[in-house]
C-alpha cells in the first residue's frame, strides 16, 4: 500500500488557488476536489498528513484539518484521520459520471426533460394490453412494421388532424431516438466516398447530434435565435439548403428542443418547399408537438407537403412505454423498414397494445398534465428571477424546458461543481457543435414546485462559488457525459 501523497507534490498540481473571495478550508476542499474528479489525484491515495500539508502551503493546520473533514462529508475523502484518509469518488460522483445512468439517489436531475406516467391512465391501458395478449401469442412475435392495430391508431389521428395518412404509412419504432437512426441509416450514408451532410437547428437536440455523429454523416448546423428572437431564420435555412444541398434536414419545429419555440405555418410551408427543391429530405421531429401550452395553432408540416414526421408517446404520456413512429410515404416506409432489420425485428408488443389504448383516448390525460406544466413553468422563471436575477430566459410557448442565457460562458463549469450543489446538470455545449453555448444551460420545469425551488438555490450556490473563485474555473475537468432526455 502507497504511503502519504508528498505535500509538495500535491502544491504543485494544486498550483495558484488561494483568493480572498471565501474561507481558506473551503478553497482547499474545493481544489482537491477538482484534482480527483480530473484524474489528477489518482484515487486511493493518501493525502498528506494535516501538519505537512499545513507547513508546505504556511497555513494553519486547523485550515487543513477543516478542508479534509468538508472532503470526508462530500465523500472525497475515506473516513481515516490525517495520512490514512485516501481519496475516493462519492456514490453520487461515481453515478453521474457514468454515461446513460440517470441521477443518483439524493440529486435532483435537470439533464432529463421528462414527466412521469400519466398514473391511471397509463396503468389503464397496460391492463387491456395484457387481456389483448393472449390473442397474439399464437404467432411469432415478430412485427418489423409494428402491430397494425397501433399503426391504424396512429394514421388516424394524423387524418383527424387534417394530414391524411394510412396505416402503411407508419412504422413502428422503440421511441423516437430509434426512428431518428433508422431514418438516417437509410437516408445519410456516404456519397462519393464522402460523408453525407445533414443541416440541423443550432441549438438541437444532443441525442439527435449524436445519432448523426454516429452515423457518419456531418452536422451542418444553422442557428435559431436565442432570447427575444422568436422565429427561425429561414433565409440562413434555404441558403445552406441551397449551398450544401444535404442529405437529410432535422428540426423540431413543434417547441423546439431546448428553446421551446414554436415555427409558424409561413415559415413551415417555406421550410418544405425549399428542402424539397434540394433535394433534402426533411425529418421533422414532433415528440413535443402535444405539449402545448399556450393553446397556439400550427399545422404539422407534413400538410404542405413531403416530409418524414416523427412521433413519440415519451412525452405526452411516459417515456417508459419506448413507443413511437414515423410517418412517410409508403416506399419510404418499406425501405424504413428493410433498414430497420439491421437493429431489431420489432418492438415489444405488450408496449405497442398499451399504445394503441392510449392512442384512443390521447387527450385525456393532457389537461392536468399541461396546467401542471404552466404552473410549473410559471414557478421556474419566478425562482430564475429571484435567485438568478442575472439568466435571460424568455417563457415557451409549450415544451418542458428554459433554455437560459447565463451571465459568463460558465455553462461547462457549473455542470462539473453542480453534483456537489446536490443538482444534475447538462452543460450547454452538449445541445450544440463545436463548443458552443457555453453561455447557456437547460433547465427543465418537469420537477414539483419544491425540487424546482431546492435546485435553482442550488445552481445559486454553484454560481457563486464560480464568481467567488474564478480560477478554479481553470483547473475544471470535463464535465460528466451524462445521459440526456
Amino acid at each position: 500500500m502507497p504511503g502519504a501523497m508528498n505535500p509538495a507534490a500535491l502544491a504543485r498540481l494544486m498550483g495558484p488557488w488561494q483568493s480572498a473571495a471565501g474561507p481558506a478550508y473551503r478553497e482547499l476542499a474545493d481544489v482537491v476536489r477538482l484534482l480527483v474528479l480530473d484524474g489528477r489525484l489518482p484515487l486511493d491515495t493518501p493525502l498528506p498528513s494535516e501538519r505537512s500539508l499545513s507547513e508546505t502551503l504556511g497555513m494553519s493546520r486547523t485550515t487543513v484539518t477543516a478542508a479534509y473533514a468538508l472532503l470526508r462529508e462530500q465523500g472525497f475523502l475515506s473516513s481515516g484521520q490525517g495520512a490514512k484518509g485516501r481519496t475516493r469518488l462519492p456514490r453520487s460522483a461515481a453515478g453521474v459520471a457514468a454515461p446513460g445512468m440517470s441521477a443518483p439517489d439524493g440529486l435532483l436531475d435537470l439533464a432529463y426533460a421528462s414527466l412521469p406516467a400519466s398514473g391511471e391512465v397509463v396503468h389503464r391501458a397496460f391492463s387491456a394490453a395484457l387481456n389483448d395478449l393472449p390473442a397474439l401469442l399464437p404467432g411469432f412475435g415478430y412485427e418489423v412494421l409494428g402491430l397494425p392495430v397501433l399503426r391504424e391508431a396512429v394514421a388516424a389521428r394524423y387524418t383527424a388532424a387534417g394530414v391524411p395518412t394510412t396505416a402503411d404509412q407508419i412504422l413502428i419504432t422503440s421511441g423516437a431516438q430509434h426512428a431518428l437512426n433508422i431514418i438516417l441509416r437509410a437516408e445519410a450514408g456516404p456519397r462519393h466516398g464522402r460523408p453525407a451532410k445533414v443541416l440541423v437547428e443550432h441549438p438541437s437536440y444532443p441525442n439527435a447530434l449524436d445519432a448523426i455523429a454516429g452515423s457518419g454523416a456531418r452536422a451542418l448546423p444553422v442557428a435559431v435565435g436565442g432570447p427575444g428572437q422568436p422565429h427561425w431564420d429561414l433565409d440562413a435555412v434555404e441558403a445552406t439548403l441551397q449551398q450544401h444541398r444535404p442529405a437529410v434536414a432535422y428540426l423540431v419545429p413543434d417547441f423546439h428542443n431546448p428553446t421551446g419555440k414554436l415555427m409558424p405555418d409561413p415559415q413551415r410551408r417555406r421550410l418544405v418547399r425549399a428542402a424539397a427543391a434540394a433535394g433534402t429530405v426533411l425529418v421533422i421531429d414532433e415528440t413535443l408537438r402535444d405539449l402545448n401550452l399556450n393553446g397556439l395553432d400550427s399545422q404539422h408540416v407534413a400538410a404542405f407537403g413531403s416530409c418524414v414526421s416523427v412521433g413519440s408517446l415519451s412525452k405526452s404520456h411516459w417515456a417508459g412505454l419506448r413507443t413511437g413512429w414515423i410517418r412517410a410515404g409508403r416506399e419510404q416506409i418499406r425501405r424504413y423498414a428493410a433498414q430497420r432489420t439491421t437493429l431489431d425485428l420489432g418492438g415489444p408488443l405488450t408496449e405497442q397494445l398499451a399504445a394503441a389504448h392510449l392512442m384512443a383516448h390521447f387527450e385525456e390525460p393532457l389537461p392536468a398534465r399541461l396546467a401542471a406544466l404552466r404552473d410549473q413553468r410559471g414557478t421556474l422563471q419566478e425562482l430564475l428571477a429571484e435567485h438568478l436575477p442575472t439568466w435571460q430566459a424568455a417563457a415557451p410557448d409549450g415544451g418542458l424546458t428554459l433554455w437560459c442565457r447565463l451571465p459568463a460562458p460558465i455553462s461547462t463549469a457549473l455542470t462539473v461543481i453542480a453534483p456537489g450543489f446536490g443538482v444534475r446538470l447538462a452543460a450547454g455545449p452538449r445541445f450544440g457543435v463545436g463548443g458552443a453555448f457555453e453561455h447557456y444551460v437547460r433547465i427543465p420545469y418537469t420537477l414539483d414546485p419544491g425540487s424546482l425551488e431546492t435546485a435553482v438555490r442550488a445552481l445559486r450556490s454553484a454560481q457563486n462559488r464560480l464568481e467567488a473563485a474564478p480560477q478554479l474555473r481553470r483547473a475544471l475537468p470535463e464535465p460528466p457525459r451524462v445521459a440526456i432526455a
